[in-house]
């Protein structure tokens, strides 16, 4: 079995390829700075497509300011089969997640929260979320595996999101698995 290195893959956006994950902290910090006093959600989330013989994970990372702008890039990892089990792929993406979750480690979410800590008072938020590209809609092939990825998220200490609300997945993240 082949075994990856999850952090040597880079991360990018459409302006800027390879960065590491401290470069990217670092983009956060700079958009967070732009305005202090705002309602910031760091939002985290994977979605895969499998292709002919291998599997394409985007995990997305977003930081938004509510009604003031987003600032977002992605990380892509690829396995080199089909995966066609779709609890593995669900559970992949999960974890892929949570280990870019991880790497916002305590210290680095102090130095977000005490971006907008001054104007609390005045309405500024941060919160983060871990989006899973699950449903839990009858119709939905991955309802069964909501109770599992949800508690492996809040487990992290943020707030699970799925859909129709886990949109970084879903939407951003999944426009790049193509």
């Amino acid at each position: 079995m082949k075994h990856f290195q999850i952090y040597q893959y880079p991360f990018q956006n459409l302006q800027e390829k390879n960065m590491t994950f401290e470069q990217v902290f670092q983009r956060i910090i700079k958009f967070m700075k732009l305005q202090p006093s705002g309602n910031y959600r760091l939002m985290v989330g994977t979605d895969s497509q499998g292709h002919m013989n291998h599997t394409v994970f985007i995990t997305g990372i977003v930081i938004q300011n509510e009604g003031k702008g987003v600032w977002a890039c992605i990380r892509k990892v690829i396995v080199p089969r089909k995966m066609e089990y779709l609890h593995e792929k669900i559970s992949l993406e999960t974890s892929l997640t949570e280990e870019v979750v991880y790497m916002f480690n305590d210290e680095k979410k102090s130095e977000m929260i005490d971006i907008v800590l001054p104007y609390i008072y005045h309405g500024a938020t941060f919160t983060m979320e871990g989006h899973i590209d699950i449903g839990a809609g009858k119709r939905n092939k991955t309802r069964e595996f909501v109770k599992e990825m949800v508690a492996r998220i809040e487990s992290m200490g943020i707030e699970p999101k799925i859909k129709p609300d886990a949109f970084v997945a879903s939407s951003y993240a999944n426009r790049y698995t193509k």
